[in-house]
């Protein structure tokens, strides 16, 4: 690679990040014109928490292990569950559902002919910001969990599992532009992205809990067919330091062909978009 091609793709990444710098902003100052509403979504999002947390004090109430997994380090699972459903929430889903009436009202013109990459502005065009409070809360499990496993984690566990937040949101996302992309062949995709919504809860469980012959069949699927395991249980492994490195390779591959596929699949959809003045 050139100079010159090293300083050109600087420019790129630079122009980008003012792109969503503006975005977040913009997004940021429209939440809190509304404080009353911002106050009381991150209430609700607190009782969400605590739902989410509570069928996981029951079964461990009443036993010490689940599937190999003790309480301290099911919560680890949860906490990233937590995180990425602030990410799936806050900002992924805002933005590409409002792609979808987009292609309804054949008025995805208005962002094709901006001189920016249309999936990059589709995917930054608007998020919650209250959703912050998913985040702080998940740190929280995460330190209540380390502090019950009476031990934190090494830094080599954190930057193993920095790179696997990195990897469980690609590939979140990846999989959310699959199921928008669906948009430009069929009418409605709302079943879709509730069925996605109601697999994601899923996640908030080890996959090894999927065990047995019915249970057996969902581990597969959400291994390798909707990555729950990519996205929870495995970063959870990394910074507990129970990741086997094969799982490792396979994880980073799988997230790799999960983001090129939904690339390829969102320029094909692009190519069957017939706007409005068509």
């Amino acid at each position: 690679m050139t100079l010159s091609m090293l300083a050109d793709a600087r420019h790129v990444v630079r122009r980008y990040l003012r792109l969503l710098r503006v975005q977040v902003r913009t997004a940021t100052i429209g939440a809190m014109q509304y404080r009353a509403d911002f106050v009381v979504r991150g209430f609700i999002a607190l009782i969400w928490m605590g739902v989410a947390l509570a069928p996981l004090i029951v079964v461990f109430g009443a036993r010490q292990q689940v599937a190999g997994w003790t309480f301290a380090e099911a919560l680890v699972v949860v906490a990233w569950f937590t995180l990425l459903k602030a990410v799936l929430e806050g900002a992924v889903s805002p933005s590409l559902t409002a792609v979808v009436e987009h292609v309804r009202n054949g008025t995805l013109d208005f962002v094709l002919l901006k001189p920016a990459d249309a999936q990059f502005l589709v995917s930054t065009a608007k998020f919650e910001p209250w959703r912050i409070i998913d985040l702080l809360g998940a740190l929280g499990i995460f330190v209540y969990a380390f502090r019950l496993l009476g031990r934190w984690p090494h830094p080599a566990q954190l930057l193993l599992a920095l790179v696997f937040l990195v990897l469980a949101t690609t590939t979140l996302y990846s999989i959310w532009i699959l199921v928008v992309s669906a948009a430009f062949w069929v009418v409605k995709v709302d079943n879709l992205s509730y069925l996605f919504g109601s697999l994601f809860d899923a996640g908030r469980w080890p996959i090894d809990v999927f065990r047995g012959v019915f249970r057996g069949a969902l581990r597969f699927a959400f291994t390798f067919i909707f990555p729950l395991a990519l996205m929870t249980t495995y970063p959870a492994q990394a910074l507990l330091g129970k990741l086997a490195t094969s799982t490792a390779l396979f994880a980073l591959g799988g997230g790799v062909v999960f983001a090129t596929v939904s690339r390829q699949v969102w320029k094909r959809a692009l190519r069957m978009y017939t706007s409005a003045s068509s």
